[in-house]
């Protein structure tokens, strides 16, 4: 598979891309090495990997990070309460004393190991996407596990033994730069940093994406939208923000995008009241800008 078949692949799948975005892919894909992604929240980074694992016709695993995550919750946890269920009704069948040792291999078995997505990677039956979300969130000595476990694609599980990958999955890892990673795992990885779409870009992804939305209505949208991220704003809204502004306004049947109608779905694309405050007070240029206002009249 070549770098146009990836981009034709990612076509296929309704994600608008561009040459960097597929040769990343590529040799992401060729070198077996992870995938870190970052860029501006709602860029279509998670995306990625949903498009790749259809694309590959195969499963997507996603380990979502955050504060406090530890190994427990991202390799594996033992069912503790089915455990002691199991030990109840051996005890019940009489069946319990001598055979101590033959029990608690059983109840330290496979069947009642449950597996969280590290695990579930490694241990599927073909080569999944793995997608190792806004590992940023995570803290640093989780970041420092996760280096371990991308370089030997094993796990030991003490009551079972180590257990290797029969098939390497795909990773992609994805950033928002929340906090600076770390250097050992910025070089684990192959690099891709996504911006926000140029206009161009952005109409054709809210095309695709919406189909119910008018040329000229979704020709406002994006222009309202690459002139609302020159402002000073806390929390920049992304691909994602226009998306669902582009559908909320499609489903309430406006084929163009009167200014008291922006002013009333703000909160479609702005999620904190400063930046609501900002775009408000600077509405007006904002509108003129988007070059529509003659357009407009006596619409």
């Amino acid at each position: 598979m070549n770098v146009s078949q990836i981009a034709d692949l990612l076509q296929s799948q309704g994600y608008i891309t561009e040459p960097a975005v597929s040769m990343a892919v590529y040799l992401s894909m060729q070198l077996k090495k992870p995938l870190l992604i970052e860029g501006p929240a709602g860029v279509g980074k998670t995306e990625i990997a949903k498009v790749m694992a259809r694309a590959m016709d195969t499963d997507l695993i996603r380990l979502q990070c955050y504060e406090g995550l530890d190994a427990s919750h991202a390799l594996y946890e033992w069912n503790y309460q089915r455990q002691l269920l199991h030990l109840k009704m051996v005890e019940a069948q009489g069946t319990l004393s001598g055979q101590t040792s033959d029990l608690e291999e059983e109840i330290f078995g496979e069947k009642f190991l449950m597996k969280r997505p590290l695990l579930q990677a490694i241990t599927h039956h073909r080569a999944p996407v793995l997608l190792i979300d806004e590992v940023d969130r995570a803290d640093e000595e989780f970041e420092s596990f996760l280096l371990e476990v991308l370089s030997d694609w094993q796990i030991t599980v003490p009551e079972i033994g180590t257990i290797q990958a029969t098939h390497i999955p795909q990773v992609i890892v994805t950033g928002n730069r929340v906090r600076e990673l770390s250097e050992a795992l910025r070089r684990r990885c192959l690099y891709l940093w996504i911006d926000y779409p140029d206009y161009e870009k952005e109409l054709a992804i809210v095309r695709g994406k919406v189909p119910g939305v008018s040329q000229k209505l979704a020709e406002q949208i994006c222009r309202f939208m690459q002139e609302l991220r020159q402002l000073r704003l806390e929390k920049t809204p992304g691909i994602a923000e226009t998306l669902d502004w582009a559908t909320a306004l499609a489903a309430l049947h406006f084929d163009h995008l009167p200014k008291e109608i922006i002013e009333q779905t703000l909160g479609v694309i702005l999620k904190d009241w400063k930046d609501t405050r900002t775009a408000q007070l600077s509405l007006s240029e904002l509108y003129e800008k988007m070059g529509v206002v003659s357009k407009l009249e006596g619409v």
